[in-house]
């Protein structure tokens, strides 16, 4: 008698609650897409300057001359003509960071 209840019990939950396909069936490897693989940022080609435009902008001799704001703000420009965000980078660090001798 407790088998047939059993039996019973199990087709009227297997009726009522739908079955999702099993692990391991071809219905359950056909619902999954494979995740796309992450692009490299490598894989494009370089779109800032190149180190020649850099250094030119570095090493020109008439910037030299300049006081240090108005060098940086030229820097500035001629990297905004670039295309390129320059936002003051060279900040003078020395009076920031001291060296102190460390005991071994």
């Amino acid at each position: 008698m407790r088998d047939a209840i059993a039996r019973t019990l199990s087709w009227v939950l297997s009726v009522l609650a739908p079955c999702r396909p099993g692990r391991h069936s071809a219905a359950h490897f056909a619902a999954q897409t494979p995740e796309p693989e992450p692009v490299s940022p490598w894989g494009r080609p370089w779109t800032g300057p190149s180190s020649a435009q850099v250094r030119a902008i570095f090493r020109d001799e008439q910037t030299r001359e300049l006081p240090a704001l108005q060098r940086e703000r030229l820097w500035a420009t001629q990297f905004a003509a670039l295309g390129v965000d320059y936002d003051f980078p060279t900040m003078d660090l020395g009076s920031v960071v001291t060296r102190e001798k460390v005991a071994a």
